[in-house]
């Protein structure tokens, strides 16, 4: 067996793999995670794991949030759904914890670095694909450049990146001058790559994350974030707008189908509504613990017979608190909510800026991405939201 010395720098190894991986490969990241859960469980020491574990709110949190889609299963008619969506979400109850024990304060910047280095190439080439110098492959197309990965996953975690790059440039501020060049090319390429995707949860979020960080960069002076606010981010949108048919056709298609919600219900946008409104029956006759863990597909189809035949059956409304709520009622949004409660009240209490504006923003970027898909479920957004919150939360004085 390795020594505790080795076995903490293979692990740092595999977390710099892992952070590199987790945005370009579905097998690759996965196989990482499987040598990590591998060493950890076999690697002893269980108590001083448990404790480390137990000792953090997030983290109870985070299981009981596991614990309730597995209870959930007890009043479950569709035993084979409910089983898929606890494979889904096993993150929460074994990776989250386990990473948790072995991320390592002096390496957060590598960890980081990975990530964005996936993400520079991913932009690469999808600018490559967009100018035709490459043929579409995987999941891109001429018009939706995204290889790797779906736009639905692709723009909030370029929303994310985008907002890790600008951060290092106004706030850090510990960048040479070839470096603050690369950093600042590099986020002027991934906002123009946000617009010629077509993630339309992204591009909100997007906005979303530069309004709070021009706060966090002009904390001091309020009135001077609000009114740089108010100028930036219209700026940009119209410049996306009209210089981006594109993008401009998707917000006109969005608001045109919310405007127009009775003549669009078939569209991306109208099916997200009727989701919505359909299962938003279920919850009205089941409002405290739900239909179960897996019996929302079956649930739905009822109400979707009755309300609107026409329109396709679902097995995920697109709506991370709708899932929720319809599975396991108001206990299980309440069990989803402490977990950004947890990771907000975290980023209030640190000393650290970094672990303060970053650990602020990523419970807030999903709080909003979820409304438009349930990106607790995906495999790419998950792992990258507990891949970041094993170290931006943890308390390492205590570790």
């Amino acid at each position: 067996m390795l020594g505790s010395f080795d076995l903490d720098k293979t692990y740092q190894y595999l977390l710099i793999s892992l952070a590199f991986l987790m945005p370009l490969t579905v097998s690759g990241a996965n196989t990482i995670i499987v040598i990590i859960c591998f060493l950890w469980l076999f690697s002893g020491d269980y108590k001083a794991k448990y404790n480390q574990i137990m000792s953090s709110k997030l983290m109870i949190a985070s299981i009981v949030f596991y614990c309730l889609h597995v209870i959930g299963m007890l009043w479950t008619e569709d035993i084979q759904r409910g089983l898929h969506t606890l494979h889904k979400m096993w993150y929460f109850l074994l990776l989250y914890p386990i990473l948790y024990t072995i991320v390592k304060k002096q390496d957060i910047n590598l960890y980081i670095s990975g990530f964005l280095l996936a993400i520079a190439i991913t932009v690469v080439f999808s600018y490559l694909i967009w100018f035709e110098i490459l043929p579409p492959f995987k999941n891109a197309m001429l018009d939706n450049p995204t290889p790797f990965m779906s736009h639905i996953s692709y723009n909030p975690i370029l929303a994310f990146a985008i907002y890790l790059v600008l951060h290092k440039i106004l706030i850090v501020k510990e960048l040479g001058k070839l470096q603050l060049f690369l950093y600042s090319f590099f986020a002027i390429a991934m906002s123009v790559n946000m617009f010629i995707t077509g993630g339309r949860a992204g591009q909100v979020v997007y906005f979303v994350v530069l309004g709070i960080l021009f706060f966090q960069v002009f904390s001091l002076n309020k009135i001077k974030a609000f009114l740089i606010t108010l100028i930036v981010i219209p700026v940009i949108f119209y410049s996306a707008y009209f210089s981006n048919l594109h993008f401009q056709i998707k917000v006109d298609d969005a608001y045109n189908h919310v405007i127009n919600y009775s003549d669009n219900k078939a569209s991306s946008v109208g099916l997200r509504l009727s989701f919505t409104i359909n299962s938003w029956e279920i919850i009205k006759q089941n409002p405290f613990i739900g239909v179960g863990t897996g019996d929302y597909p079956s649930e739905y189809k009822k109400i979707n017979m009755i309300n609107t035949p026409g329109l396709p059956d679902t097995a995920n409304p697109h709506n991370m608190y709708i899932l929720v709520l319809a599975q396991l009622g108001f206990l299980g949004l309440v069990s989803l909510l402490s977990i950004f409660y947890y990771q907000i009240k975290f980023s209030f209490n640190s000393t650290n800026r970094f672990i303060s504006d970053v650990g602020f923003t990523l419970p807030v970027l999903f709080l909003v991405i979820m409304w438009s898909d349930t990106y607790l479920l995906g495999h790419y957004t998950t792992l990258i939201f507990v891949f970041f919150s094993s170290f931006l939360y943890k308390n390492f004085e205590k570790s």
